[in-house]
């Protein structure tokens, strides 16, 4: 499936976002197996917050995605086949953002800070994977957040300001041939 540029951007601008919320992370340098332990848990609660977050964004962005089609589907104009696969794509990526994050949920929730025989050389590793799977998960939200803007734009045009020679909408003297 070829990807149009109006959601190539979209993917531009969450690898951007991971991008820069990596780098800062990146800055942090190395840390000793105590301060990753000692990070890990304060870090913790806002990872969680962070999950749920996304995962009560992407739950609603489904539903929101439903109304979209019923519109779609009233339309007077004939949309194309292109809206449709572009909702399509916005509702898998939006499904495997809520996936990742509520499975990095519940793997924050496993108490590692206090168990007594994890490995202390782990810490370090974790601690890092929880930086670098926020970052990713901040990013894959943003670029959700972008195509959602673009469909809602194109239907403000097509519906909202009856625009006809929109690229979504199919000719209609096409269909009448």
């Amino acid at each position: 499936m070829k990807i149009s540029g109006k959601i190539r951007r979209p993917l531009w601008g969450g690898l951007i976002a991971s991008a820069i919320i990596g780098v800062g992370i990146y800055y942090l340098g190395n840390l000793s197996q105590y301060e990753a332990r000692e990070l890990l848990g304060k870090s913790i609660p806002g990872f969680n917050m962070l999950c749920n977050t996304v995962v009560l964004a992407s739950a609603t962005i489904l539903a929101l995605l439903l109304t979209v089609l019923g519109i779609s589907s009233t339309s007077k104009s004939h949309l194309s086949q292109t809206h449709y696969h572009q909702v399509a794509l916005l509702a898998k990526w939006d499904t495997i953002i809520f996936i990742a994050a509520i499975t990095l949920f519940q793997f924050s929730n496993i108490p590692i800070t206090e168990a007594e025989n994890f490995p202390k050389d782990w810490y370090n590793l974790l601690y890092w994977a929880t930086l670098i799977s926020s970052s990713l998960l901040c990013g894959g939200t943003v670029a959700v957040i972008l195509m959602l803007y673009n469909t809602v734009t194109n239907m403000i045009d097509i519906v909202g300001l009856g625009v006809k020679d929109h690229r979504l909408v199919e000719n209609e003297s096409l269909d009448e041939e």
